[in-house]
């Protein structure tokens, strides 16, 4: 790898970079100044903030909705969102790396999705130097309140991350996973098909359950 790489390009490349260098700064700001404007916008005013996520995020797809206010390092330009998306109060994407995000996600308010992380070499740190790790977040997934996701972890498809979490390692699909640092509880299975709270049944009889959902 070659030692001329700009701080730009070790930033792509994973490595640990100056996330202060001109450059970078330069290429950041915009999108900063558009979050600033979208976090700006009225409750009602849906179709301005859809078309904020086309514009701004890497990939949006159809029927996602954030509650504002919405933070992120790089306005969202490195969040890779899928259809029917829904996100709660303050959902902070450091999205320094990529964060992707699958069909269907629920987050609660106050949740973090971190991406870059600081070397413990305390020369590097005491300069702000960073690194970035990717996050991934599958399809169907419920992250509760105020949860932490921490640089370089996937959650599997239909997994509930509990309120409070902070997740430090990967987690699999089709499992209920709470604590900090954050752990699988049980898997989802047959009892979560007859209750939805405790011993209280689920009236499939009355629900129509939509081919395609709605958000907002």
């Amino acid at each position: 790898m070659s030692d001329n790489m700009t701080m730009y390009e070790r930033m792509q490349a994973g490595l640990v970079y100056d996330p202060g260098d001109k450059e970078i700064m330069d290429e950041q700001f915009p999108w900063q100044d558009k979050l600033w404007e979208f976090n700006q916008l009225k409750p009602s005013q849906t179709r301005e903030k859809e078309a904020y996520m086309k514009e701004v995020f890497a990939e949006c797809g159809d029927g996602c909705y954030i509650e504002l206010p919405f933070h992120a390092n790089w306005g969202g330009h490195h969040v890779h969102m899928g259809n029917s998306v829904y996100a709660n109060y303050n959902l902070t994407c450091v999205d320094d790396g990529h964060i992707y995000i699958g069909n269907e996600v629920l987050f609660g308010p106050n949740v973090t999705i971190a991406t870059p992380n600081h070397p413990i070499n305390p020369k590097l740190r005491s300069k702000g130097f960073q690194y970035n790790r990717d996050v991934h977040i599958g399809n169907n997934v419920w992250v509760g309140a105020n949860v932490a996701i921490v640089p370089g972890v996937t959650i599997g498809d239909n997994s509930v991350i509990g309120a409070g979490a902070v997740v430090t390692k990967d987690i699999p699909a089709n499992v209920i996973a709470v604590g900090n640092p954050c752990r699988v509880l049980r898997e989802i299975g047959d009892k979560d098909d007859k209750y939805f709270y405790k011993d209280e049944l689920i009236d499939w009889e009355n629900i129509h359950i939509p081919e395609t959902k709605t958000v907002k």
